[in-house]
């Protein structure tokens, strides 16, 4: 694996942090774009921005605890409202009224999060629906305006001076902060789009060739995501609310890096009235889901108005901290199995090629025995994971049970506890040869 790729792979589990103006409103961070709010009216929320409980550390400790890895935070979302002290727009937290008068709530974050020992990225958007040249598109707030009001608006606009305001708002980025691990640009949507939809962005738009250039010399160790439009994308793969079922292995039998990115509910900011919010159990399969198939997952919080996670996001970063306690081993380093290891019923591999342990993560608890196709030969100790209690293991080839006879040869059986052990996924820790 490259080197400067390989803490990620390590690492498996971080943070999304999506936080801006939308906290105000709480009804998505599309809400600008979703009721088509001119910025006129947008300005009472940078008007009443005062985030006066925003204390990082506290995010940070809840990340740590929860056993992620990094964090990335949205230093600008598409509304174009930047977190930082811009040399470049009056459109940033330092200006606003409030607690963040003055505050570059930016650095708060990075000093926070490295203090507790985890890596950070920024999360930059390529879309701005406030800046001055940037065109009235297909996703712009002002998409419905008659057409000849949008030609009219739009002659006044230059996306080459966008561009370079881009490259100027990231040197700031890569150069003030110290080392940064993640550049997360987002998003691409070249083409026409439907019939009579105004045209959308890509890499000509952003110049995305300069973009990178200047990202690798300013900091050459940086991964940078694929959502710039460029042939063979980025460093890593960005599945969004949905994951990969086994993406295509690399000619070394290797998974290209991926990393899902994900919500515990339907919005990536603070929703407050969204209720379709996944169970604490769901969260941990889906972490267990990635890294079965060679991926990362990036959970992400959309922190409130006040600067605070709510308690509906405690409540799922405590499952995750929970579970992790006792089951990290099963994640950090881990990948996806071997090509050929079949899963048993109801589970879910994750295998670490440096110990060769295989990982068997029970979703659906069978009624004492569960049985892996493949590994009787290979398989030399069993053992639950969560408290290191010995599961007995024989290979059904060898067995004179009627019951496994009618498994395929070499298939590895385990005597299961008949009670589930009460953990959100159990995971039985398989020693190979």
């Amino acid at each position: 694996m490259d080197t400067r790729t390989a803490w990620f792979a390590e690492a498996r589990f971080g943070m999304f942090i999506h936080w801006g103006l939308y906290a105000l409103p709480a009804r998505h961070e599309w809400v600008k774009h979703n009721e088509c709010i001119a910025d006129e009216a947008y300005d009472r929320y940078f008007d009443r921005f005062d985030p006066d409980l925003y204390d990082p550390r506290e995010w940070a400790r809840a990340a740590k605890a929860a056993g992620m890895k990094y964090a990335v935070l949205t230093a600008k979302h598409h509304e174009g409202f930047c977190l930082w002290d811009s040399a470049f727009t009056d459109y940033k937290a330092p200006a606003t009224h409030g607690a963040a008068a003055g505050r570059d709530l930016l650095r708060e974050f990075v000093d926070a999060f490295r203090a507790e020992g985890l890596r950070v990225g920024f999360y930059y958007s390529l879309l701005d629906w406030h800046h001055p040249d940037f065109t009235i598109d297909r996703l712009h707030p002002l998409r419905n305006l008659p057409r000849g009001e949008i030609d009219r608006l739009n002659a006044g606009r230059d996306m080459k001076r966008y561009a370079k305001y881009m490259r100027d708002q990231v040197t700031e980025l890569l150069t003030n902060y110290g080392r940064i691990d993640i550049m997360w640009f987002d998003f691409s949507y070249p083409g026409p789009g439907k019939p009579g939809e105004l045209p959308g962005k890509g890499r000509d738009d952003w110049e995305s060739e300069k973009l990178v250039e200047l990202v690798r010399s300013l900091q050459p160790h940086v991964l940078v995501d694929n959502r710039l439009d460029l042939p063979g994308g980025g460093d890593f793969l960005t599945p969004e609310q949905w994951q990969y079922e086994f993406p295509e292995r690399l000619a070394d039998g290797s998974v290209a890096l991926w990393e899902g990115c994900q919500t515990f509910s339907g919005s990536w900011g603070y929703h407050r009235d969204e209720a379709s919010w996944k169970s604490g159990k769901q969260c941990v399969e889906m972490l267990v889901h990635h890294v079965s198939r060679g991926g990362n997952l990036i959970m992400n919080v959309g922190p409130t108005a006040r600067g605070r996670f709510d308690s509906r996001a405690k409540e799922r970063l405590a499952a995750f901290a929970e579970w992790m306690d006792l089951h990290s081993r099963s994640i950090y380093g881990c990948t996806a199995a071997p090509a050929g290891f079949v899963e048993g019923t109801g589970t879910r591999y994750t295998w670490n090629p440096k110990t060769k342990r295989l990982y068997v993560h029970v979703f659906d608890w069978p009624l004492v025995h569960l049985a892996l196709p493949g590994l009787g030969r290979r398989a030399k100790y069993a053992q639950l994971l969560g408290d290191g209690s010995e599961i007995v293991i024989w290979n059904s080839s060898e067995s004179s049970s009627p019951r496994d006879k009618h498994c395929p040869p070499d298939t590895l059986m385990m005597a299961l506890p008949v009670r589930r052990p009460d953990v959100a996924v159990p995971v039985v820790e398989v020693f190979l040869d």
